[in-house]
């Protein structure tokens, strides 16, 4: 496999086989000793013996060895996939989901996020991190076992570089951070507002891109994820998250989840010049889901149609009742 640049619009996209390793049949490789010829990245116990773990990634799309070894191909450009590609094992439970798991479990799996971020963000060749998680079928998920993957890429995904770019265009002109100046906008008029917890806020955005589309982010200005604020209690993260997910099982069981954090800052590229990114980015997560509809939800022209406005699609998260 290699990574291949689309001039037009600066994408990276990966082509070539996956390698392909024979699985068993009816066997989940995510339970407790199912996959014993991998090394243990990250193990985070506790007394139930719930911990979360994490491994490298059966059918890795990026390969840690080596280095990108960029080069021309006329007037493209193409490189290798060296990178990470890792799963996270939230639970030793086959059958529980994310939403449905104690708050502390939960806890602990955002603790495996940010360990591995810090981790990985040590690494000079990587430039950015992204965590995910698709929940179901529908979403692309490969196992029933509750799980999130973590890649590291030595390029910036398009959709991060649109935000890091607009993030740092709006503080030149005004030198605010455009998320917090939205989460101040969302909390002046409440309309939006789908639960909080502490220093933590979940709301369905403006300009949301598929019916009851969530964001949650801290109040408190906060660029990187793995590096929490001073008076942030990681916990109350936990409760809201959970309770969200809660409240939307209620309505779409199939999700796609994304967190955006800050730039490897440490493997700063001078031509991006992100010299800001410590004041006008904000990480945040975001939360699609799939919800069955009539028209598409995404035309050739890359603008989203949205039946739902979200407005009314707080309301009913509201009105979901997030009860185990």
């Amino acid at each position: 496999m290699e990574l291949r640049s689309d001039p037009i619009t600066r994408s990276w996209v990966l082509v070539g086989d996956q390698e392909q390793n024979p699985m068993p049949p009816n066997d989940c490789l995510l339970c407790p000793g199912r996959a014993p010829e991998l090394r243990m990245l990250l193990e985070l116990p506790n007394p139930a013996a719930a911990q979360v773990r994490v491994i490298p990634h059966f059918h890795a799309l990026y390969r840690i060895e080596g280095n990108a070894e960029r080069r021309p191909d006329g007037i493209y450009d193409c490189m290798r996939s060296v990178g990470a590609h890792e799963i996270v094992i939230e639970s030793r439970d086959h059958g529980q989901s994310l939403g449905l798991m104690s708050d502390d479990q939960i806890e602990r799996v955002l603790q495996a996020y940010a360990l591995r971020i810090l981790d990985l963000k040590g690494d000079r060749r990587f430039k950015y991190i992204t965590v995910f998680r698709n929940n179901g079928l529908l979403a692309g998920a490969e196992w029933d076992h509750p799980y999130s993957e973590i890649v590291a890429t030595t390029f910036i995904p398009r959709r991060i570089h649109y935000e890091l770019r607009s993030a740092r265009e709006w503080y030149a002109q005004r030198e605010r951070c455009v998320f917090c100046d939205i989460l101040r906008q969302e909390l002046k008029q409440a309309r939006r507002i789908v639960d909080m917890e502490g220093d933590y806020l979940a709301f369905c955005p403006y300009a949301s891109r598929v019916p009851f589309e969530l964001w949650v982010m801290s109040r408190a200005h906060n660029p990187a994820f793995e590096k929490p604020h001073h008076d942030a209690k990681r916990y109350h993260l936990a409760v809201l998250l959970g309770r969200v997910l809660r409240r939307l099982q209620r309505i779409s069981q199939p999700y796609h989840f994304v967190l955006h954090t800050s730039p490897n800052i440490i493997r700063q590229d001078p031509a991006l010049d992100w010299l800001t990114v410590e004041e006008d980015f904000h990480w945040h997560i975001e939360i699609l889901p799939i919800v069955a509809q009539q028209r598409k939800s995404y035309s050739i022209k890359e603008v989203y149609f949205n039946p739902l406005l979200p407005e009314q699609a707080a309301e009913r998260l509201r009105q979901a009742k997030p009860a185990l």
